[in-house]
């Protein structure tokens, strides 16, 4: 089985290609502003690097979020629309647990952190002592001392801390958890499509994948347009 992978919820992307149990080929890249400039052409090389056309791709998988809304959406839409045209199934997978996947059989929990901007972080905390990481919390937005909180009431044990989040809010984190605040060195910080590859998989053997319309975003919290919305006075007739 051939699997292609993409993560687009931060401004690090990365594509992965993987079979049934290994990685053929990955690329991470930096996409600010350039996503949708960069990513069909980076798939097109992993590709035409691997020796594979769309037709060899057994299963397409995207990061479904938490992470930046355009982002997602491209990423989603990019698999939606590969899926389509090869008639291929898809699936998606959590960022957060994509992130913890750098941590596989670790035997403390993992709590890794994107900034989600306004003050928040998107964030979770994973039990890592299997190949796949379990949800120990739901993914979530929250304030840093919020989720921290709720991290030290929950497991009363250090935690490795990983993520851009993480590194953002690196001082909070320690006056919150001291000690038992353990923080990722910098290449775990990063996620890798090669790891959703691995979820994928998963999630495709216990029979989640489906056609493009049972892919779908999750975002957390309302979007910008959303709250602009929200906070519109009523149209007076």
């Amino acid at each position: 089985m051939h699997i292609l992978a993409l993560d687009t919820s931060t401004s690090l992307a990365s594509v992965a290609l993987a079979g049934h149990d290994k990685v053929i080929a990955e690329s991470v890249f930096t996409c600010d502003r350039t996503l949708s400039e960069r990513l069909m052409p980076e798939i097109e090389r992993l590709l035409a690097m691997s020796g594979l056309g769309y037709g060899d791709v057994d299963l397409f998988a995207a990061a479904i979020g938490p992470g930046s809304f355009t982002g997602v959406r491209c990423g989603v839409a990019t698999i939606q629309g590969l899926a389509l045209a090869t008639a291929k199934p898809c699936v998606g997978f959590s960022t957060l647990a994509m992130l913890a996947m750098n941590f596989s059989l670790a035997a403390l929990p993992v709590c890794p952190l994107l900034d989600a901007r306004k003050g928040e972080v998107y964030g979770g905390l994973y039990d890592c002592s299997a190949p796949i990481p379990a949800p120990i919390t739901n993914d979530s937005v929250l304030a840093p001392e919020r989720l921290l909180d709720m991290v030290r009431d929950t497991t009363g044990k250090p935690v490795v801390f990983a993520g851009e989040g993480a590194v953002r809010y690196r001082d909070q984190i320690v006056d919150r958890m001291g000690e038992q605040a353990i923080f990722a060195p910098f290449p775990h910080n990063a996620g890798h499509a090669d790891n959703g590859a691995f979820l994928a998989l998963d999630a495709f053997y216990r029979g989640e994948a489906g056609g493009p319309a049972r892919l779908l975003p999750v975002y957390l919290r309302a979007s910008e347009a959303e709250y602009a919305k929200m906070k519109r006075p009523p149209l007076q007739t």
